[in-house]
C-alpha cells in the first residue's frame, strides 16, 4: 500500500483498533457482573482466570472482523499467518522462542522502571500489593475452579495470540503504516495494545504499568513483524506466553484438589 492510500484504509484500522477495545472491556464488566450475582462483594476487574474465559467470544468476534475486512482487499487471514517460502515450522518456533527472550527485557525493565516511578524506593515491596487483589471476583470452589481453568487455557491460548496479532500488528499496523509515517502507525497501534490491557490491571497503579509495560511490547512486536513481513513467529511467541500466564488457572486448583495447598 503507498503513502497515497486513501483515508477509508486508516478509518477501518481505526475502527477495529477501536472495536476490540471496546468488546474487551465490554467483555471484563459484564463477568464481572454475573460473578457478582455468586459474590456481591467481588470487586472489579475478575480473576485472571474468568478474564481469560470473557476473552473467547471477542477473540472470535475480532477474527471475524479481520477476516471480512481482509476479504475487501482480497486477502485472507491465512495470508496474514504464511510462512514464507523455505521457512519451515521448526524455523518460526527459533525465532518464536528468540522474539520472547528479545521482547522480555524491555518489557520486564519497563515494569521496574514505571514501579520505580511510582513508588519509589518502596517499589520491590509494592509488588507485593500492586499486582494482587484478594478480593477480585474469583471462583471459589477447587473443582469448578479446575473445570473453568482448563476451559479458559483450551480457549485463550489458541486464539488470543492469533486475534490480537490479526487485529494489531495485520491489519491495523499494514493499514496505518501506508498512511501515516511508520513510527506514528506503530505508536498508534502500540498504545491501543496497552490500553486494551488496563483492563486486566488488578490495581489502578498496576493499570498504569500494564499501559506502559504492555505498549512497548507492542512496538517490539510490531518492529518484529515489519521486519520480518509476517506474523507467525511473533503469534508463536504470543502463544507461548499466553500458555504460560493462563496455565496456573490449572494448576492451583489441581494442587489445592490433591491437597498439596489449601483450599
Amino acid at each position: 500500500m503507498n503513502a497515497d492510500a486513501p483515508s477509508p484504509f486508516a478509518k477501518k484500522a481505526l475502527g477495529l483498533l477501536g472495536a476490540r477495545l471496546a468488546l474487551v472491556g465490554f467483555a471484563t464488566v459484564l463477568v464481572w457482573m454475573l460473578a457478582r450475582g455468586f459474590d456481591p462483594s467481588a470487586a472489579f476487574p475478575p480473576s485472571p482466570m474468568l478474564l481469560s474465559l470473557s476473552l473467547l467470544p471477542v477473540n472470535l468476534i475480532s477474527l471475524w472482523l479481520v477476516i471480512r475486512l481482509l476479504r475487501v482487499d482480497g486477502q485472507t487471514l491465512r495470508g496474514l499467518f504464511a510462512p514464507r517460502r523455505g521457512v519451515g515450522l521448526v524455523a518460526d518456533i527459533g525465532w518464536a522462542l528468540l522474539w520472547i527472550a528479545v521482547l522480555y527485557i524491555p518489557f520486564v525493565a519497563t515494569i521496574i522502571g514505571t514501579m520505580w516511578i511510582l513508588h519509589g524506593t518502596n517499589t520491590f515491596t509494592a509488588f507485593e500489593t500492586v499486582f494482587v487483589n484478594p478480593d477480585a471476583a474469583s471462583v471459589t470452589s477447587p473443582l469448578w475452579a479446575l473445570v473453568l481453568g482448563i476451559v479458559a487455557v483450551i480457549t485463550f491460548a489458541p486464539l488470543n495470540a492469533p486475534a490480537e496479532e490479526a487485529v494489531y500488528r495485520g491489519y491495523a499496523l499494514s493499514r496505518l503504516s501506508g498512511i501515516w509515517p511508520r513510527s506514528i502507525a506503530i505508536a498508534a497501534c502500540s498504545v491501543a495494545f496497552g490500553l486494551q490491557h488496563a483492563f486486566f490491571a488488578p490495581t489502578v497503579d498496576a493499570m498504569i504499568v500494564y499501559v506502559v509495560a504492555f505498549t512497548v511490547w507492542g512496538i517490539g512486536s510490531s518492529l518484529i513483524a515489519q521486519k520480518q513481513k509476517r506474523l507467525m513467529p511473533i503469534a508463536i511467541s504470543h502463544f507461548v506466553v499466553n500458555l504460560m500466564t493462563s496455565s496456573p488457572a490449572v494448576i492451583f486448583p489441581a494442587l489445592q484438589l490433591s491437597g498439596v495447598i489449601p483450599a
